[in-house]
């Protein structure tokens, strides 16, 4: 079995993120973040921030229609999209239009679920570039085609229901779940706790041990969605943009705890440490 390395300042100078060139906004690739409810429409802001501040060039966010005002004035660098209620059909097709001009989507933040059917509409099809699948959208990756570059990153509940089995059994042997995800669905799998395993469909592995508790926080698993889509919109491979993202949002955590605390920081604030972060390698 492939050796865990260790997610830390020696692995990331060891692996560079791409460049981006002198192209501007669009050399730094096109992101695209499908929410949920409107009540929980801000968890896709911090996404999409999150995504911004890995260092994506562009930014479309797709929310419940009663919640795209209040979001374009929240989050003025975006455009934001309007997803009609009760309009499968509709919603889908606008997201599927917007996203064959993107380079990377992030489908799950606000999602408690996928009643409505979106994700799993969106997972049967193939898009331009890789995907990112969280919280209530992970409910329908079991019954999805496999495609390249998609990335899960489950807690020890959602990867529990993706894989049928009792949460307990998951806490028992984190990296042993991981795995197991990353094989049977061919996917980069990001399975996060306090300790976070990164694991790649062909073996690899990395364990990131750091950032501290407070980290868990409400919000904080859309901003790691946000900073690997980011990522993956500039070019970095699946598994690479995953590692990075953890250990971006990782370290941010640690920061901030130097900062405020050891806990009471807010999620949205974890994001605003990537660019001195990323600057510093």
């Amino acid at each position: 079995m492939t050796k865990t390395v260790a997610l830390d300042t020696a692995w990331v100078r060891d692996h560079p993120l791409p460049e981006p060139g002198d192209q501007g906004k669009h050399g730094r690739g096109q992101v695209l973040v499908v929410g949920g409810e409107a009540e929980l429409a801000g968890a896709a802001m911090l996404a999409g921030v999150a995504a911004l501040r890995a260092g994506a060039g562009k930014l479309q966010v797709a929310v419940a229609q009663s919640a795209v005002a209040v979001l374009s004035v929240a989050l003025p660098e975006a455009r934001i999209l309007a997803l009609p209620r009760d309009k499968l059909s509709s919603a889908a097709d606008l997201v599927i239009q917007h996203a064959s001009r993107c380079d990377a989507l992030l489908i799950g933040p606000g999602m408690m679920d996928d009643r409505s059917g979106l994700a799993a509409t969106l997972l049967t099809l193939r898009t331009r570039g890789p995907v990112v699948v969280d919280a209530g959208a992970l409910l329908a990756v079991p019954g999805a085609p496999r495609q390249p570059g998609l990335v899960l990153t489950p807690n020890a509940g959602e990867m529990a229901r993706l894989l049928a089995v009792s949460k307990e059994e998951i806490d028992a042997d984190l990296l042993a779940a991981a795995r197991k995800a990353a094989t049977q669905f061919d996917a980069v799998v990001v399975m996060k706790g306090a300790v976070t395993f990164v694991v790649g469909p062909d073996g690899s592995a990395a364990r990131y041990a750091g950032g501290g508790p407070g980290l868990g926080v409400s919000g904080s698993g859309d901003v790691l969605g946000g900073l690997i889509t980011g990522l993956l919109a500039r070019g970095a491979s699946a598994f690479e943009a995953a590692a990075w993202g953890v250990f971006l949002h990782g370290e941010g955590g640690a920061r901030l705890a130097g900062k405020i605390g050891r806990l009471g920081f807010l999620a949205r604030e974890i994001a605003d440490e990537a660019p001195l972060i990323l600057s510093s390698f």
